[in-house]
């Protein structure tokens, strides 16, 4: 008999300028069997990006019907402006698939996801160090010193929401990252949460025999 063929789902958040990006994209590259969520907007797409893979594009009212019937794990609408959110069919399709689904998202939202999905894993990235993650931000060399301090204040309190999460993972080497972030899906692979129907047909076995 083998363990739960469901997949898992990975809330991963954390400050910007932290490297999570780079991180989930290098683990989807090695691992084809972990893919990104997608969501969907009702912003218009921007040159290049393709309706189902960038994201979902949507209307507003075709958003808000979704809203109505309960079709997201989360949502926000932005500057009273765009919509955006990870619709459930699309995470439980996949997960249902076998296929690991990492849901790149803030730290609110990361709190709305587990509420209504409480088996997921959420995992905080951190850097090294509050120092390390403003030097990154300066090199990226895209901002001013004072959205740089903005950015950095930001970053402090969504730390603060690291005893919530699951797994703390240090992005100090990419491959260090990557290996801890490999050991969290495997372990909770195994775990006793993630193989219930396993355990409950092993023990009705037991009875019959």
């Amino acid at each position: 008999m083998r363990q739960s063929e469901k997949g898992l789902l990975l809330i991963v958040s954390g400050p910007a300028g932290v490297g999570k990006g780079t991180v989930n994209a290098e683990l989807i590259k090695r691992h084809p069997e972990i893919r990104m969520s997608v969501s969907a907007t009702t912003r218009k797409p921007r040159p290049g990006e393709i309706d189902g893979i960038h994201y979902f594009f949507k209307t507003q009212a075709e958003f808000e019907q979704m809203i109505s019937e309960n079709a997201f794990l989360e949502y926000m609408h932005v500057f009273g402006m765009n919509y955006y959110g990870t619709p459930k069919q699309f995470v439980v399709n996949e997960l249902n698939q076998g296929h690991h689904v990492i849901l790149e998202i803030d730290v609110q939202g990361a709190r709305k996801v587990k509420e209504v999905f409480p088996e997921a894993i959420r995992i905080f990235i951190a850097p090294p160090s509050m120092a390390a993650l403003k030097e990154r931000l300066v090199k990226r060399g895209t901002e001013t010193p004072e959205a740089i301090e903005t950015r950095t204040k930001t970053a402090f309190a969504e730390m603060r929401a690291m005893p919530e999460c699951d797994y703390l993972v240090i992005n100090d080497d990419l491959n260090e990252a990557i290996a801890q972030m490999e050991a969290i899906v495997a372990a909770e692979m195994c775990s006793v949460a993630h193989n219930e129907t396993v355990i409950n047909t092993f023990l009705g076995g037991i009875e019959e025999c």
